[in-house]
């Protein structure tokens, strides 16, 4: 007996040292070492590899340094305040560079055409990159992160829920959402003598989008989705706080104070959402036609006994799918808004320009399905349209991109190994003079006039949605969302910064102003 146990002590032992080997002589020091040195060959040099911190040390330390740094709110070059690494990595190493995030190894390129081969590519061998526990707890495994026949599936699915007659459906619920909180704004500015009212619009939006994106794809409302968007917002902080902190194997499933309030939001978001989803589950099978009831009708009919060939997805997919739209169909466009008012209140003259807009087009009635796509289909690109595009390139939500090659290949004449992680930098690439002008730093609308193809030199120039197969399904969603509430706020309100808004853009997993936008709000009809 004891020479059993003294065989299976031994044999774990034995177990133990391989993967230690395995894991620490090759993953952490020698697989480093032979990447750099395949690149370097070729000319491809960066910042040296640290053992298992990589450069995230240094980023740190760069991103600390900048941050007290606040602009003039004419100043649109925020980079050295988000991406001060990779500013001074391209400019000592090159328009290529390796780098670290912990001990994987990434290449940040800013060329173009190699970011339209690798975002426009079908051929499976770029897929998204491995995201950290918690911002799969905070975004689910949905349809942005999804790869092969799973996001095919899901992409079926959910497709029809973004058609052009759904979104002007849509519209009518966007508008009356927005009305909503325009008519709380202006009972707020009623009860000043001046008619003026100070309001912090990152909270209001968020809320508002949050509003939209219950009504118009999950059939309920913020008031019954707030305890999944408040869990989100606490998920979304902790998986900022940690991004770069560099996972200890097993670390996940201890009991630490994080892990445990994780934990908790975690579930909190998943009880609320299951609230949601059982909330339109009828004995008569009528799920609706909105996101939810597609992916509901995608999943009952074998839940209720039907045939294994109709599952297409499972509850837990429906879960996974919930968080991803929940949380990216009210962020994205909140702070697409957020940094619409305030380029519109930086430049004055534009705002009235949009004005005069949606007075031409809508008059003082709501604005409706067919206004808005009208705004979108005419001849030529409208200001409205124009305005969010440039939006978009100046202070797109979305920094960068990242995909990771699953084979050995060459691209643009470099031998890229397998496993290694591409960054596309979109926030740097929009401000390519080369590309986009001498006024690349610029608020200039009419770059987009002839349309979002001929804005640039290139076609594919405008990155904020990505491109390719791969692109956001949900960015025409996001456009007539951000039509319909700037809209409703334009036929009511003008608008300036308020004297205590300070410019100053951080990267919190998205582009966000670090000390919100608090704006003065004046109803039209007490204007000079």
């Amino acid at each position: 007996m004891a020479f059993f146990v003294l065989l299976t002590l031994v044999s774990l032992l034995v177990v133990a040292i391989s993967w230690l080997w395995d894991y620490t002589i090759m993953r952490l020091i020698w697989k480093p070492y032979s990447i750099a040195k395949e690149l370097r060959a070729q000319g491809i040099h960066g910042p040296p590899y640290k053992f298992v911190k990589g450069c995230n040390e240094d980023i740190k330390t760069m991103k600390a340094e900048e941050d007290s740094v606040v602009l003039d709110v004419h100043n649109h070059n925020y980079l050295p305040r988000i991406v001060p690494h990779y500013i001074k990595w391209r400019a000592q190493y090159g328009q290529s560079f390796l780098y670290w995030f912990g001990p994987k190894p990434h290449i940040c390129i800013f060329d173009y055409e190699l970011a339209r081969q690798i975002l426009s590519s079908k051929s499976g061998h770029f897929l998204k990159n491995d995201v950290p526990p918690t911002v799969l707890d905070l975004v689910g495994n949905g349809l942005a992160l999804l790869e092969g026949a799973d996001w095919v599936r899901h992409h079926r699915v959910i497709k029809p829920a973004f058609s052009m007659d759904k979104l002007k459906m849509m519209s009518k619920e966007m508008v009356t959402c927005a009305q909503n909180m325009v008519k709380e704004l202006e009972d707020q500015a009623s009860k000043n003598k001046n008619g003026e009212t100070q309001v912090e619009l990152v909270e209001k939006f968020q809320e508002l989008t949050a509003d939209i994106i219950s009504h118009t794809a999950f059939g309920s409302s913020y008031k019954l989705g707030i305890e999944a968007f408040l869990a989100q917002k606490e998920l979304q902080d902790i998986a900022a706080e940690t991004y770069l902190s560099v996972q200890t194997p097993g670390l996940n499933y201890l009991p630490t104070a994080r892990n445990r309030q994780k934990w908790r939001l975690e579930k909190k978001l998943r009880s609320t959402l299951m609230g949601i989803i059982e909330s339109r589950l009828t004995p008569e099978g009528m799920y609706g036609n909105d996101l939810l009831g597609l992916m509901l009708e995608a999943c009952i009919p074998t839940e209720q006994g039907g045939k294994q060939h109709q599952l297409r997805l499972s509850m837990d997919e429906i879960i996974h799918e919930c968080k991803t739209f929940f949380f990216g169909g009210h962020e994205s466009t909140s702070l697409l808004l957020t940094w619409t008012v305030f380029l519109l209140s930086v430049h004055p003259e534009w705002q009235e320009r949009l004005r005069k807009e949606v007075l031409k087009e809508c008059g003082m009635e709501s604005p409706t399905g067919d206004n808005l796509i009208k705004l979108k289909e005419a001849r030529i690109l409208i200001l409205m349209t124009m305005v969010l595009l440039e939006t978009l390139r100046l202070y797109g939500s979305a920094l960068f991109c990242q995909r990771k090659t699953t084979t050995d290949m060459v691209l643009g004449g470099i031998k890229i190994p397998q496993g290694l992680v591409i960054t596309i930098p979109f926030a740097i690439m929009h401000r390519d003079k080369k590309i986009w002008g001498d006024d690349a730093d610029e608020f200039n609308p009419l770059r987009f006039k002839n349309g979002v193809t001929k804005a640039a030199k290139v076609p594919h120039a405008l990155l904020a949605f990505s491109i390719g197969p791969r692109s956001c399904i949900g960015q025409n969603f996001a456009l007539m969302e951000a039509k319909s509430v700037m809209a409703v706020i334009l036929q009511k309100f003008s608008f300036t910064l308020s004297p205590d808004y300070v410019h100053a853009p951080v990267d919190l997993l998205n582009l966000q102003p670090k000390f919100g936008l608090p704006v003065v709000l004046r109803p039209l009809d007490v204007r000079d």
